[in-house]
């Protein structure tokens, strides 16, 4: 048999076993399916909720900017009482964002530190009130004037977001569970010591599951950008969308890389999946697949360089979120091959044929 014929007739009998495994299905594909399913129905149309605000007696002040600008209905919901005590104990119990008194010139607001965005977004609205009050009093225009632009189009939604994220996760979790488990597998049950016995070149073997894991991410990633383009989601891609699939297969080979690092280690399978779990646990999180980077403290983000995820979402991102050009991805491109070689080195150290 030549060497394609083998390493084709593997790679056909390696995707059948694959398609036959329901349970391998349903973790790879589905499982992950579901998340994206979750969050893209709650978050996909999400819009930036209202501040509650409760007057005190009478605010002239707030009324008038209540009247003269109807945009702030948007932002602000205003309701009314002459109980302070009341209203302050609604700020504590977060039933309420902010409680406002006015006597004479002067505009009181409580509110609570216990939501730090929520109080930042009360005084930065009420001072804006206030600073137009001021202009209208005075009759003087101001000297400097605030432009404010998205640097994103106002089309884009969380599902932009989303996608690439649980993508990611759904990716590197079934290649590195995928290559870790096979590797335990092969070698405890002696099928590596038959193996390395038969004509059948060893590469092939190797690469035939490469291929396969590379086929089946295809496949997850077609059908997680198809279901994402539902209009219940609304997932619109860039123009340049086809590149996240070069960092696609950049980043499997990356965490087959790690999968059979961990394989090559682990004796047995409950070592290696406790030792998939342990890493990928805490890469989603600092990879960014089920928060944005730029909310974390600036230490996280510090260390989240290090997690191989972080430049496979990001890489996806630039492409089907940002609508960012090619050349956006090739610096991601080249960390995850560079991981998939490092990876693949210290696990052909570490490779053995069998137990013993």
């Amino acid at each position: 048999m030549s060497g394609f014929a083998s390493f084709k007739s593997l790679a056909l009998a390696m995707w059948l076993s694959f398609r036959r495994d329901g349970r391998a299905m349903f973790f790879t594909i589905l499982f992950p399916l579901m998340f994206l399913i979750i969050f893209g129905g709650i978050f996909s149309h999400q819009t930036t909720s209202k501040i509650k605000v409760t007057e005190v007696g009478a605010v002239p002040l707030l009324d008038q900017a209540a009247a003269h600008d109807p945009s702030l209905g948007k932002s602000v919901k205003i309701t009314k009482t002459d109980d302070l005590s009341k209203a302050t104990k609604d700020v504590e119990k977060g039933d309420s964002d902010a409680a406002v008194q006015q006597q004479g010139d002067q505009l009181i607001v409580h509110y609570s530190n216990a939501d730090q965005v929520k109080a930042g977004q009360v005084q930065g609205t009420l001072d804006a009130i206030v600073q137009a009050s001021n202009q209208a009093a005075t009759g003087q225009p101001p000297k400097y004037t605030l432009s404010k632009q998205a640097v994103e189009d106002d089309s884009i939604k969380a599902i932009q977001y989303i996608t690439p994220g649980m993508l990611g996760w759904a990716l590197s979790s079934a290649a590195m569970f995928g290559a870790a488990q096979t590797l335990v597998t092969w070698r405890t049950k002696g099928i590596l010591r038959r193996l390395r016995l038969s004509p059948v070149p060893i590469r092939n073997v190797f690469s035939a599951r490469v291929a396969v894991s590379l086929g089946v991410a295809i496949v997850q990633t077609v059908v997680f950008l198809a279901v994402a383009q539902l209009p219940m989601f609304g997932l619109k891609l860039e123009h340049s969308w086809w590149m996240a699939f070069p960092v696609i297969l950049s980043g499997v080979l990356a965490f087959l890389s790690i999968g059979m690092l961990v394989g090559a280690w682990a004796k047995t399978q409950d070592s290696a999946q406790t030792a998939i779990q342990a890493i990928v646990f805490p890469m989603v999180f600092l990879g960014g697949s089920f928060f944005p980077l730029d909310a974390a403290p600036a230490w996280l983000r510090t260390i989240s360089y290090v997690v191989p995820l972080r430049y496979l979402n990001e890489g996806m991102l630039n492409v089907i979120g940002r609508g960012q050009g090619p050349a956006s991805v090739l610096p991601q491109i080249g960390v995850l091959l560079a991981i998939a070689l490092v990876a693949a080195v210290i696990a052909q150290r570490l490779f053995r044929w069998d137990d013993a």
